[in-house]
């Protein structure tokens, strides 16, 4: 019997370096981006030139911007927009979701208006239908290159965790298993916001004494707001956590980086964003991630300062003086009590 098709929501670089790792696992697989001028040139072109230039689609690939064509008869959706789009996409495609198709987020982000996780707006929209969520560090060229990347894929029934595993993985794409689905979904989120404040410090030649200090006391702002909501510490220890935040606060392909980077040598948000096709998840997620860290009396100061340049008209050196006169502090920082960790 034929395995029904997989559809991936999402015809940016995520998306679509998705969809051809499922192609090399010879998956029938259907890419839907929104945009038919792309849509177009991907069927013509067998590539993503705007996104992921210079990577063939595989044959068993097909690509459409009709959303009920790509999600009708399929046994899992991969969502890859982005975190503001989330929700109005879910919308539309709820209705062609029947309650045994797994849906399985790939956005890294926190919805702008309510700070709610993707597995959230995902639950609200199809109730009943099985949610999994997938993080970790991977650049998208590199997953569709074919390069070893390991990533996690939580959900909170471990079932559905093992069949995606299973499913998804290949030598070259290395996928583990965790409940933790709230600690996934904030270490993946927050570390974008982290990583546009290393770019601020790179390209203020801060040092990469500097660099790793942010990472660091990044990692704890990201443990301290999830542990708060009720995710496990030993999660932002693995590959959603410091994994994911090393790579996008130091690696070359990382937009949020790359947005820091442009801050830092006079570059307004607007101007920075109109430069590029991408989004640097990290913008909107600062100012998420703020107000959630309000709601539950947690302090954010790099997330915070980070959105008060992004929004604020906050120089990054005003952020920078900000950050450095901040009372010091023992490094041993109470940490909430937790209990088990909490599903989507």
């Amino acid at each position: 019997m034929t395995a029904a098709p997989v559809a991936v929501v999402g015809g940016g670089s995520w998306g679509t370096a998705l969809a051809v790792h499922l192609g090399r696992l010879g998956l029938a697989t259907r890419l839907w981006a929104r945009d038919t001028t792309l849509v177009g040139l991907m069927r013509s072109k067998r590539e993503n030139s705007w996104y992921l230039p210079d990577i063939p689609l595989p044959e068993t690939l097909t690509v459409t911007s009709d959303l009920a064509e790509a999600l009708g008869g399929a046994g899992l959706a991969i969502v890859a927009v982005p975190s503001h789009a989330f929700d109005a996409v879910m919308a539309v495609a709820a209705p062609h979701l029947g309650g045994g198709v797994t849906i399985l987020s790939a956005t890294k982000g926190l919805e702008p208006e309510r700070s709610r996780r993707m597995s959230e707006v995902a639950s609200a929209r199809c109730p009943g239908s099985p949610i999994a969520v997938l993080s970790g560090p991977t650049f998208a060229r590199e997953v569709a290159l074919g390069l070893p990347t390991a990533a996690v894929v939580a959900s909170a029934d471990p079932d559905v965790a093992k069949a995606l595993q299973h499913r998804l993985s290949s030598p070259e794409f290395r996928l583990y298993t965790n409940r933790d689905v709230l600690g996934v979904e904030i270490g993946g989120a927050l570390k974008n916001a982290i990583a546009i404040a290393t770019g601020i410090s790179d390209g203020l030649r801060l040092g990469e004494n500097a660099r790793a200090a942010l990472i660091t006391r990044g990692l704890a702002e990201i443990t301290r707001l999830g542990v708060a909501l009720g995710a496990s510490p030993a999660t932002f220890a693995g590959l959603a956590g410091i994994g994911d935040l090393v790579l996008t606060c130091t690696g070359s392909l990382s937009r949020n980086h790359a947005l820091g980077l442009a801050l830092a040598r006079g570059k307004t948000f607007e101007q920075a964003r109109g430069e590029t096709r991408m989004v640097a998840e990290g913008a909107r997620t600062s100012r998420s991630a703020t107000a959630l860290a309000r709601q539950k009396g947690v302090a954010l100061p790099i997330c915070q300062e980070v959105a008060a340049v992004l929004f604020e008209g906050k120089t990054p050196q005003e952020a920078l003086a900000t950050l450095l006169q901040r009372e010091p502090r023992a490094e041993e920082e109470h940490l909430p009590a937790t209990s088990a960790p909490r599903g989507h």
